[in-house]
């Protein structure tokens, strides 16, 4: 049996983690990981104590079509990437490495050009997340320097979506 590389297998994690969230459009399981140790995971779903969309039956988002990327006010659900930094203290996370797994609920299939949220961008700017590695398919995926973010502030341009 052949030993799966390392990205693989922390986008792997990410992806069993996503199998908690509770969000009726898009499943999503975050892993940070600084020098090999898992420090911390996350996937989406609702504030603790709160109902999940999964509990109500539905989605506002989807109920107004809204977009993915858009009016994430509206959204229940605190995203994968906020919730594992949440649970991790920030000196670990000082240059670690974010990796994120997500699949459509309707499909299971990844989600196509997936990224983090302008949000969740600015918590991972914060937190001191080095990378974000994001999963394309079973195999390929995208290593993002979050140093791009910093220099490219989509924020500035109003930009909307991903």
């Amino acid at each position: 049996m052949e030993r799966r590389d390392k990205v693989n297998y922390y986008l792997d994690l990410a992806d069993v983690v996503s199998k908690r969230s509770t969000c009726l459009r898009r499943r999503y399981g975050a892993v940070i990981v600084k020098n090999d140790e898992v420090i911390s995971t996350g996937y989406v779903g609702a504030p603790r104590g709160r109902k999940n969309c999964t509990d109500m039956g539905y989605c506002l988002r989807q109920k107004m079509q809204i977009p993915r990327g858009e009016r994430y006010e509206l959204c229940r659900s605190v995203h994968a990437e906020m919730n594992a930094i949440i649970s991790a203290s920030r000196d670990k996370m000082i240059g670690s490495t974010l990796y994120l797994a997500g699949r459509e609920v309707d499909t299971g299939e990844y989600v196509k050009n997936s990224c983090s949220c302008s949000m969740c961008k600015r918590q991972i700017i914060n937190a001191g997340i080095s990378h974000v590695i994001i999963r394309d398919t079973q195999d390929e995926y995208r290593i993002l320097d979050v140093e791009d973010w910093i220099k490219n502030d989509e924020s500035l341009e109003g930009t909307f979506g991903y």
